[in-house]
């Protein structure tokens, strides 16, 4: 008898830290809209580097447009030619897209029954998809939900060496403005995953 991957019970931090990567994919999927907007702005901060950064998301989603928010988004991952940021692991890791990086992320989905979304056209090495990955690896959507061992491996391999650099560099970006808080959130964030994950290696 299998057990389905909602009867096992999931932790409540857990489940906290698959909405935020969850929240950091749909953001950098696509361009909220105006509805998302909306529920964007009733989130609610704290006075930690994370929580100030949803509170600067909140207020800035309040006072924005979706068409705006699409320009932003535009300029900053699609551009003519290519956007100001390049969102992706291979071309973070080596300088050029579609490398060594994507072989082995799709060498460790096909490990953890992971496949790509029939309607996602770019390289799976993206960093929505990853975090879309991690979220699922956590509360079990490609199945059971992995161990802690299983999501460290993932996360390290696939995730830490680049991510933080990226939203550090989404932060700075001149193209930044409703995204300025999502690349601190981002960074914020997974240099607490990292941080927890080390401290779980003992």
């Amino acid at each position: 008898m299998t057990v389905a991957a909602h009867d096992i019970r999931i932790a409540e931090e857990d489940l906290l830290r698959a909405e935020v990567y969850d929240l950091l994919a749909a953001l950098l999927a696509d361009p909220p809209t105006q509805e998302k907007l909306s529920a964007l702005g009733r989130l609610t901060g704290d006075t930690t580097a994370m929580g100030k950064a949803v509170e600067t998301l909140a207020k800035l989603a309040r006072n924005t447009s979706a068409s705006s928010v699409e320009r932003e988004f535009t300029e900053l991952f699609i551009g003519i030619g290519r956007g100001e940021l390049l969102p992706f692991a291979s071309y973070y890791l080596t300088g050029f897209l579609n490398e060594k990086p994507l072989a082995t992320l799709r060498k460790d989905m096909a490990s953890l029954a992971i496949s790509r979304a029939p309607n996602v056209y770019e390289p799976e090495d993206n960093i929505a998809s990853l975090m879309e990955m991690m979220a699922g690896l956590i509360d079990g959507r490609f199945g059971t939900p992995a161990s802690l061992e299983k999501q460290r491996e993932f996360f390290n391999r696939h995730i830490a060496p680049w991510a933080a650099h990226f939203f550090s560099d989404l932060e700075q970006a001149k193209g930044s403005v409703f995204y300025l808080p999502v690349g601190t959130l981002g960074r914020t964030f997974i240099g607490i995953e990292k941080e927890a994950f080390r401290l779980g290696n003992g």
